[in-house]
């Protein structure tokens, strides 16, 4: 049975029964669940600012082990870049220089990207830099192996080109010199033998026989072959590719003609006596890249070491050129 509580009416000198309406009963309530409920929402506050959660805490232990992975990654990163750094070296210095093309540019070596900020979609974060830095080594080292792909790839064409480069490169004597007693005005500043003053040879003079054959140094494409005003005379110029050039002066005679495809060995024409001359013989140069080279460096098919070394003596020795 329910406890009912009265009061005393003075008026009527009897006790009256309390009836209370339905918000005194609400409001009586509240104040008795209020305090409880200040408590509760602090303790709850308090709970969530100092203890996790077990999701809070599964995602911060995930958080620390991403962290302790992106540092893993920034290592091995700074692994591939020392690798592909000697890769690059290697390339540049070895394999490029073995097959006679040019270095790569440093900035296409770099292979920078510019324009907008691309990763502004990572900002805002507590590990914001850690990953920014990651993703800019990360899209740097994969443009970087890009260029470097594509230099291999020119290389291993070098590679496959390889056969026919050696037997295009000038290698051989022009003409036939077992004995080298036939070398005369070598590379260099000479006396010029009708000039008598002090001009540059550049390239190497042989004393043979008016009609004596000229050959073709290495595999190639005549691109002159006739006679022309400016000293040589009758001449003949191969291009033998891989920017090789090599001129063959003084000639009495031509056995070839422009656009002619040759070889290694065939004849070109006949020595002779043609142009500015002081007498039979054949001038003969190499050129690469448009830059005269010294033809003593390019004989290396015929010659032994030791004949090698006497015919550079020969022609350093001669104070005269014969054109």
């Amino acid at each position: 049975m329910p406890e009912h509580k009265y009061r005393f009416n003075p008026k009527t000198l009897n006790f009256e029964r309390i009836r209370l309406s339905t918000w005194q009963k609400t409001r009586r309530m509240v104040l008795l669940l209020l305090p409880g409920l200040a408590v509760g929402l602090l303790g709850i506050f308090l709970v969530y600012q100092f203890v996790d959660s077990p999701k809070e805490a599964e995602l911060r232990r995930e958080n620390k082990q991403l962290l302790v992975q992106y540092e893993l990654l920034n290592k091995q990163i700074g692994e591939l870049e020392t690798v592909l750094g000697d890769v690059r070296r290697r390339d540049d210095n070895i394999y490029r220089v073995i097959f006679e093309a040019d270095p790569l540019p440093e900035s296409m070596r770099r292979a920078g990207a510019g324009g907008i900020n691309r990763y502004r979609d990572l900002a805002g974060y507590a590990s914001t830099e850690l990953v920014v830095d990651t993703r800019r080594r990360l899209d740097q080292l994969t443009r970087q192996l890009v260029v470097q792909s594509r230099s291999l790839d020119e290389v291993a064409d070098l590679v496959l080109r390889k056969q026919e480069m050696l037997a295009s490169i000038p290698a051989i004597q022009p003409i036939p010199n077992e004995d080298l007693t036939q070398t005369a005005g070598g590379f260099g500043w000479r006396i010029h033998p009708i000039h008598k003053i002090l001009k540059f040879h550049a390239g190497m003079d042989f004393t043979c026989k008016q009609g004596t054959p000229i050959h073709a140094t290495g595999d190639g494409k005549v691109v002159f072959a006739e006679y022309s005003t400016n000293g040589y005379g009758m001449h003949v110029i191969v291009d033998h590719g891989f920017d090789y050039e090599s001129l063959y002066a003084h000639m009495s005679k031509l056995e070839v003609r422009v656009g002619q495809k040759v070889k290694r060995g065939d004849v070109l024409g006949l020595v002779g006596n043609t142009g500015l001359s002081a007498g039979p013989h054949l001038h003969y140069e190499v050129h690469k890249g448009g830059e005269a080279l010294d033809p003593a460096n390019y004989f290396f098919n015929d010659l032994s070491p030791a004949e090698y070394a006497r015919m550079l003596e020969i022609s350093r020795n001669a104070g005269q050129s014969l054109d």
